[in-house]
């Protein structure tokens, strides 16, 4: 008798894969997904609401006038000379996407713990999409800033520089770094589910934390010294110094950024992988 044929698959799938495989070929191949995520997510956000997609817009105006009210009136917060509605906009449309990509990602375990469990593929595409439509909230809300910008471009009331080119890079860095903390949050409140109930507190302790409100020339000395190392400083300021021309901006701030970044990231990553082989245990 003829021996039956061995099967040949196009795919073999296992758990003895690096630590530093990132999977980027493979993340590549199931780009339609990532899409379809991006997508879901997106429509979910104003599926059966009145108005639409028009929240994306009442999000920045009310919040930016409430601060506008607290910390520039009541407070008298200095926003180095830059009118108090444009500096507020500009830090709550990049606050909005940090903290919207961050807390997305760090659920991307036990949101989908459900999907990961019938059918494979690569984990790394759930926290990408997240960061992708958040980045599609990011361009509704950046249209906002924009024409009040613009507004006050017209009447020479801000001064904006060639920094405000840098704006891409500033996103991209802001991405990378949802993504890094967000995957080493995610694979942490897999096994210590206390951390998800922290982890929304601590970011609008961060928020304090990062020039969102207030500019970094106000800060004494020792605590200006201090901000540098969040890495969302050198974001904040070099786009409200190029966009609005104030703050206190230097290259090695963005520099000190990208670093701490790219360390996040690297972190992230590796606890990412391992963590993705047996979360369903513990999930």
């Amino acid at each position: 008798m003829n021996e039956p044929q061995q099967q040949k698959w196009t795919e073999t799938i296992d758990d003895n894969h690096s630590l530093f495989d990132l999977k980027i070929k493979e993340v590549w191949k199931y780009k339609d997904l990532v899409y379809m995520f991006v997508k879901r997510d997106f429509v979910s956000s104003f599926k059966q609401t009145i108005l639409g997609p028009i929240w994306f817009f009442i999000n920045p105006i009310f919040t930016t006038i409430t601060y506008l009210v607290i910390f520039g009136k009541f407070a008298k917060l200095p926003t180095d000379g830059a009118p108090g509605i444009l500096f507020y906009l500009a830090g709550v449309t990049l606050w909005n996407y940090f903290s919207g990509a961050l807390l997305g990602t760090t659920s991307t375990f036990t949101s989908n713990a459900s999907i990961f469990g019938k059918v494979y593929f690569p984990r790394l595409v759930t926290p990408i999409s997240i960061v992708l439509s958040n980045l599609m909230r990011l361009s509704v809300q950046f249209l906002l800033f924009l024409v009040v910008w613009l507004y006050y471009v017209i009447n020479k009331e801000v001064h904006p520089n060639w920094w405000m080119l840098a704006t891409p890079f500033l996103i991209i860095i802001m991405a990378l770094l949802a993504l890094g903390a967000g995957m080493l949050f995610s694979a942490l409140t897999t096994k210590y589910k206390d951390l998800t109930m922290l982890l929304a507190f601590g970011v609008s302790l961060l928020m304090y934390a990062t020039p969102v409100i207030y500019p970094v020339s106000m800060l004494p000395g020792y605590f200006r010294s201090l901000s540098k190392f969040n890495p969302l400083t050198g974001i904040f300021e070099c786009f409200k110094y190029g966009w609005l021309g104030v703050g206190d901006f230097s290259p090695s701030m963005l520099i000190t950024s990208t670093i701490i970044t790219l360390i996040l990231l690297f972190i992230g990553v590796i606890t990412f992988n391992k963590v993705e082989r047996a979360f369903m245990d513990t999930v």
